[in-house]
């Protein structure tokens, strides 16, 4: 993992209100990305299997949250998880927020 890799990262996750660190063939990646798209959210989602730098950022995630699979989700520059943490906070909302309320306070909605 480079330290550009890290710097990239950060950089599409504070300049974009919800970002999705996916791969193309991933079920609950897709999964992720039809319930941003049915809240008509606004998101960036950057497909690790199809950028040349992938494998580097997807390490660069991992030193950063310790996750390494994804998707690998941020709303409001906070780290959310995987597609099952983003269906909890649909279900159950995060610190007494529903996730529309974090879309719209991310500028996203």
């Amino acid at each position: 993992m480079s330290e550009s890799a890290q710097i990239k990262a950060q950089k599409m996750i504070d300049d974009n209100a919800v970002m999705v660190f996916s791969k193309s063939y991933c079920p609950y990646c897709n999964n992720t990305k039809r319930i941003l798209d049915g809240l008509n959210a606004k998101y960036t989602a950057y497909e690790l299997n199809q950028e040349s730098d992938g494998d580097d950022i997807q390490a660069a995630l991992h030193k950063m949250t310790g996750q390494r699979t994804v998707p690998n989700i941020f709303i409001g520059r906070v780290h959310i998880g995987g597609n099952s943490d983003l269906e909890a906070v649909v279900r159950n909302g995060k610190d007494g927020k529903k996730l529309e309320d974090m879309l719209k306070e991310a500028g996203a909605l």
